[in-house]
């Protein structure tokens, strides 16, 4: 019997009971779906993830000074303006840049009421460096800084609460301690950070050269390094540890830290989550398989008669072991190629009617898929396969 005329006779057979072949297909329609769909999740959340990280700066080093365990703080241990003019010159091919931030606050009148406002200082590079998006106006420039300018920028929500929207804002006078500021930008995050970090919801920003009157101490908190290249990173991070150190007095401790330990975390994270429910998701492989097998023990049985006519009139008992492995190949095939379909399908069509959402679907997944469902159908209808192709003709001739 030539391949063609068992497919032939395969396809009529699983015809037969087309209500028992859908419903044995089912498990392997779900479980190849249910991988893609997992791969897919995994990996579209993965990608969030890691963009929104890097959204906050990319290639970024930052340090603080951390308390000396008991001991009381030494205004000389905190990070200052120098040490960020001594990481510039030290590691100047090697970074992007490097910029400090002061913090202070402020009581302003709003909307009728006073309230506390985070007033930060910088320069020239820290928009650059911490991704943050212009909305209105300009940035500060170098001639901010360096002639001690008394112009501010404003975050969206400030500027829409003072002045009503941020192009509103451009121009207006706004008082911070009593001296007059002029708002020249409105800038956001590119990536909120949800006032985890120095920036809050409502922040202004004026040259780091004016805030160092108001505050009483120089303390810059923190210190922000954009590294050139990627793998300079770690070693740079160490290095502006060590530069810290040898800068101030022995003892005190100074935390410097970059994205890319956080990156490699959440990278690991999705990993481990993707395993975990790519074994799930295999659970419901493996049971599909089981049912094609006990469904194809069932066949046997119900086909005991065909088997022995078969026989009789010359059918090999390898034509036999075919014959009902290419019905089970094909039940676990048809299954798995609906199942990549749908799997392949819900993320295409979300994707569709959500404009601007990018998911990636992955092409190993779907070779995962299709090996896996050969395999089921190879594997889970060997067993009942064999058992046909080991029948007595005689007694399977007698069968009733």
């Amino acid at each position: 019997m030539h391949f063609r005329e068992a497919f032939r006779f395969s396809v009529q057979a699983l015809s037969a009971n087309p209500v028992r072949t859908v419903l044995t297909a089912l498990g392997m329609v779900i479980g190849n779906a249910s991988v893609i769909l997992v791969v897919t999740i995994s990996l579209t959340s993965r990608d969030f993830i890691l963009e929104q990280i890097r959204g906050i700066g990319s290639n970024m080093i930052y340090a603080y000074y951390e308390t000396a365990g008991r001991s009381a703080e030494v205004e000389a241990d905190f990070v200052k303006l120098a040490d960020v003019e001594a990481v510039r010159q030290q590691f100047g091919p090697l970074i992007v840049a490097a910029t400090g931030v002061m913090t202070h606050y402020d009581r302003m009148l709003i909307e009728g009421r006073e309230e506390d406002i985070k007033v930060i200082g910088s320069d020239e590079y820290y928009p650059a460096v911490r991704n943050l998006v212009l909305l209105a106006g300009r940035f500060m420039d170098w001639s901010d800084v360096e002639l001690r300018q008394k112009v501010a920028l404003l975050t969206e929500k400030l500027a829409a609460r003072l002045y009503g929207s941020p192009s509103a804002a451009i121009g207006r006078i706004l008082k911070v301690h009593g001296i007059q500021f002029t708002v020249v930008g409105v800038f956001k995050e590119k990536v909120a950070s949800f006032g985890l970090s120095e920036l809050s919801s409502e922040t202004v920003l004026i040259p780091i050269t004016v805030i160092r009157y108001f505050a009483p101490v120089e303390r810059i908190d923190p210190m922000y390094v954009q590294v050139r290249r990627s793998e300079d990173v770690v070693p740079l991070t160490a290095a502006v540890k060590n530069l810290l150190e040898s800068r101030h007095r022995p003892g005190a401790r100074y935390y410097v830290e970059n994205l890319t330990s956080i990156l490699n975390t959440a990278e690991n994270i999705a990993l481990v989550l993707t395993i975990v429910l790519i074994l799930i998701s295999a659970i419901a492989l493996v049971i599909s398989g089981i049912g094609i097998m006990n469904i194809m023990l069932v066949t046997v049985t119900e086909r005991t008669r065909e088997i022995g006519i078969r026989m009789a009139v010359g059918a090999s008992r390898r034509e036999i072991l075919q014959q009902f492995l290419l019905e089970a190949v094909l039940l676990s095939l048809g299954g798995g190629l609906a199942g990549i379909l749908v799997g392949v399908s819900i993320p295409l069509s979300v994707q569709y009617f959500v404009e601007g959402l990018r998911i990636p679907i992955s092409v190993t997944s779907i070779v995962v898929a299709f090996t896996v469902s050969c395999l089921v159908g190879l594997v889970f209808g060997l067993l009942p396969a064999n058992r046909a192709a080991r029948l007595n003709p005689t007694e399977a001739l007698r069968y009733e």
